[in-house]
């Protein structure tokens, strides 16, 4: 399995090994068993960030949201979401290594995203979470840690 080159397709596998990246610091055992799930190379997934961190800061690149969709597809679901006096857009799509899971986009009036995540997928079962011992590492979103 050779490099990606710059004209390789960046689609939703490229992306999860962008995820991934930004993950390897914390948690490099898990992200090490993912990236054999995806049967990706090392140097793959930092071509996969390179290229990832190229699009964002192309000076005149898609926007954020463009940029989403044109790597992604079309969101799985989208939906309205008020926060205090914002209304905004929320776009989700799915993540294959973590099925229980999308990954949310959320777009404020005008189109800037405002907050990029991952959250449980509608109808998949959240953990218990009670004691800092129920924190096992990809089991939660960071807005069930919160809520908790």
């Amino acid at each position: 399995m050779g490099g990606m080159s710059a004209s390789a397709p960046f689609g939703p596998r490229e992306f999860q090994l962008v995820l991934l990246r930004r993950m390897a610091d914390h948690q490099p055992d898990l992200v090490e068993d993912a990236r054999h799930e995806l049967s990706a190379t090392l140097a793959e997934m930092r071509e996969a960030n390179r290229r990832w961190q190229a699009m964002v800061r192309a000076p005149r690149g898609r926007g954020s949201l463009r940029r989403y969709r044109s790597v992604l597809g079309e969101p799985e679901s989208t939906g309205r979401r008020v926060i205090g006096d914002l209304e905004c857009d929320v776009l989700l799509w799915p993540v294959p290594l973590w099925p229980d899971l999308r990954f949310e986009v959320m777009v404020a009036p005008g189109g800037a995203v405002w907050n990029e995540w991952l959250v449980r997928a509608r109808g998949a079962a959240a953990p218990v979470l009670r004691t800092v011992d129920d924190l096992v590492p990809w089991s939660c979103t960071v807005d069930e840690v919160a809520r908790a």
